[in-house]
């Protein structure tokens, strides 16, 4: 395939605008939107019968498709859990897609496939699984939530008791795992939502009395799933207790970690997921608060056996590739066959930073909330529903005289106002039916002074909105100051 005579200077010239664009990265929008004519531009571009200049088409890549949209890896995108992906996780992506390698078994893998295990094993114990610990690498925290699910129902339950198969969440689990419920066979009905506590965590009161209702329903209970960091709050529920609540009723305890497992590798907060070990598998997302590009997520397994009993499959074509050195394949850990080796670009990221700077740059992202919550004290008007833990904070301005329709309207209007300035990504989300204002602070290149100027910037469009007739009656012909300010002007704040 002639791509281009230039193909090597081309590749050349766009590494050097993406890395020089990252090292700029603050000095951007968060938020670049795309309008109608760019989008009827790009429908109607259509695929050409000949091929077109390589170096043209990837301008038109950079300038005219990759350019818009949620910037997630920006240092003041704090919104859902962002992707601050690491430039040497980038490199680590270029290499593994440049080999291309099918890294569905040991025989077509073999190097990748020991660092990959490798990587597994430690990260076991970074969880305090027993050397009978295994897992593999997936596309994200659905696919381990599916995975995890999948293994649960195959082991806690015999075919026959699939249809009676009872599963529990809490109200702030996040939404993959109901989804990958549902695939399995477990139906809406059959999936409890537990509520959570004052701190957003699953109630065990509850979790107990809804067991034992199920029980006498004649159903068959055979899942729990426990929390470590909710997508919310960032708040990690009960480890022990529920555990203690598994082994009674002989229920599979898994914990979506999405988020949060990366946690057990700062030295300073590990100690908060105490209990984690106690789990029968624990899912793991990199891209989030290991800075990993996307498509690169973890299932672990106290037990690995049982995945393999759930996935291994023995097909005349794969004869061949069977396991000759003791080695047990990907494929048969996994859903997937064919799968890429996306572990590799997570262990080239240890290897050149140590796991020591991983662990100061997920402890900057809690301090980054610390930060925000000092700031937000400062200021009577503003609710903190939910305090900073885990790098996630969420508060509301609650002045006293609006209603609680008026105030979620007002907290909203505040979120959009400062995405729309392109200074931050501060997106809301609900809790206890209050809309809040809801900021994520993992990115290791947030700066305190970023952290601040945000919280000056929602005071400031706060105090713009409710100078409004729709929110101050009394003063109808109070006009609002300019609220789109340039981006470049809220950045000077």
């Amino acid at each position: 395939m002639d791509f281009s005579k230039n193909f090597e200077k081309t590749v050349q010239t766009f590494i050097k605008e993406f890395l020089s664009s990252h090292s700029h990265l603050s000095d951007e929008k968060v938020v670049h939107e795309i309008d109608d004519t760019k989008i009827a531009q790009l429908q109607k571009m259509g695929i050409p019968q000949k091929g077109r200049p390589l170096d043209l088409v990837v301008r038109e890549m950079t300038e005219d498709i990759y350019a818009y949209g949620h910037n997630s890896a920006h240092p003041r995108y704090m919104g859902f859990i962002p992707g601050p992906a690491s430039p040497l996780s980038w490199f680590g992506d270029i290499m593994t897609n440049a080999y291309n390698r099918h890294a569905g078994s040991w025989a077509n893998y073999p190097g990748e496939y020991c660092v990959e295990q490798e990587l597994i094993q430690w990260l076991c114990q970074q969880a305090g699984f027993p050397n009978t610990a295994g897992g593999t690498f997936v596309s994200g925290g659905s696919m381990a939530n599916l995975t995890a699910v999948t293994v649960a129902r195959d082991k806690m339950l015999p075919e026959e008791l699939w249809p009676q198969g009872v599963a529990y969440v809490s109200e702030q689990t996040h939404s993959s795992v109901a989804k990958g419920l549902r695939i399995i066979g477990i139906s809406n009905h059959r999936i409890r939502k537990i509520p959570t506590d004052g701190q957003f965590r699953m109630d065990i009161d509850q979790l107990r009395k809804a067991i034992k209702e199920d029980r006498a329903k004649g159903l068959a209970p055979f899942l729990v799933i426990a929390s470590a960091g909710t997508t919310n709050t960032g708040s990690i529920d009960p480890f022990a207790e529920i555990h203690a609540i598994c082994k009674q009723h002989n229920l599979w305890m898994h914990v979506d970690g999405a988020f949060g497992a990366s946690m057990l590798l700062s030295h300073e907060y590990k100690k908060e997921l105490q209990g984690i070990e106690l789990a029968d598998s624990l899912s793991w997302d990199a891209h989030k608060w290991l800075f990993q590009t996307y498509g690169c997520g973890i299932i672990l397994m106290k037990d690995r056996t049982n995945m393999v009993n759930s996935f291994h499959v023995h097909p005349e074509y794969l004869k061949d590739l069977e396991d000759e050195n003791n080695f047990v394949n990907p494929w048969d850990t996994s859903i997937e066959l064919t799968r890429p080796a996306r572990g590799v670009k997570l262990w080239f990221t240890l290897q050149v930073m140590g796991s020591d700077a991983i662990s100061d740059a997920i402890t900057h992202g809690i301090q980054c909330a610390k930060w925000a919550e000092a700031e937000i004290q400062k200021n009577s008007l503003i609710e903190i529903v939910s305090p900073a833990q885990m790098a996630v904070i969420n508060f509301r301005y609650n002045p006293s005289h609006l209603s609680e329709a008026q105030k979620n309207e007002l907290n909203k209007k505040i979120s959009q106002k400062i995405i729309d300035s392109g200074f931050a990504g501060v997106f809301t989300t609900e809790l206890e039916g209050k809309k809040v204002l809801r900021m994520c602070t993992i990115h290791p290149d947030t700066t305190r002074e970023d952290i601040l100027n945000t919280i000056q910037l929602l005071n400031r469009y706060y105090e713009e909105l409710i100078r409004n007739e729709e929110y101050n009656p009394k003063s109808p012909n109070n006009h609002c100051l300019d609220t789109k300010p340039e981006f470049h002007a809220a950045k000077a704040m």
